[in-house]
């Protein structure tokens, strides 16, 4: 794949990574469709906003898709490719990583004038649908993007152990935008899911901004004082 790609003009690349985010973002759409249907509970129909908004963020995704594969292709960003455990390891590590870097770095907005400025965009919908997840402000886009892009840079991963992760990022996302808990309460206080940010968890984030800044896991909140669970 890499090889094909690394044989395609710019144009055709651009073109490809776009039909890959818009690819991306119909299947975790259905993903929330889906599991809406499947606990009974109406689908909310997203507005013109919401849609040109999302349409935004892909473009803005596609650049840096683009931009991480010239990076790759002139040797900033290094994978490893051997199929060994280090798949597990590494999936581990940047899922870990990523998730302390974007607690710091959504707290750290919370915390300043780029709240106003930029992410109270997002939290406009204080129950939101799963098409929220890509309604962001398109400079929130860009930060986002980047923190990722510097990850990538300061350390080298499995390359399959970051397509896994990617999966997860959007699966983690979708899920968080719900607007309900698909998992049972029992379930919830059960490891690995008691550690896990799940729906409830980023719903209460925007019910009340000074909470749960996490995404993958509630544990840097819990580390940082800034927790919230339900009936809390």
């Amino acid at each position: 794949m890499l090889r094909f790609l690394s044989a395609q003009s710019s144009f055709n690349l651009w073109v490809i990574f776009l039909a890959e985010n818009l690819l991306v973002t119909v299947l975790a759409l259905l993903l929330g469709w889906l599991v809406l249907k499947l606990n009974h509970k109406p689908v909310k129909t997203a507005s013109r906003n919401e849609i040109l908004i999302c349409i935004l963020t892909n473009v803005i995704n596609t650049a840096i898709t683009y931009a991480g594969f010239w990076l790759w292709q002139h040797g900033y960003i290094l994978f490893s490719y051997a199929l060994s455990w280090r798949i597990l390891s590494d999936f581990v590590a940047l899922f870990m990583l990523m998730d302390l870097a974007m607690f710091l770095f959504h707290y750290a907005i919370h915390r300043s004038v780029l709240y106003k400025a930029i992410h109270k965009f997002h939290h406009h919908y204080a129950d939101p649908i799963p098409i929220d997840l890509f309604v962001l402000h398109p400079l929130e886009t860009v930060g986002f993007g980047s923190l990722w892009l510097m990850i990538l840079l300061l350390f080298s991963f499995n390359f399959y152990a970051v397509f896994i992760y990617l999966v997860a990022n959007v699966f983690f996302g979708i899920m968080g935008h719900l607007g309900i808990e698909p998992i049972p309460a029992g379930v919830r206080k059960m490891i690995p899911f008691k550690y896990l940010g799940t729906s409830s968890f980023h719903h209460q984030h925007h019910l009340n901004i000074n909470y749960n800044f996490g995404f993958y896991t509630n544990i840097w909140d819990k580390l940082f004082g800034t927790y919230k669970g339900l009936g809390e």
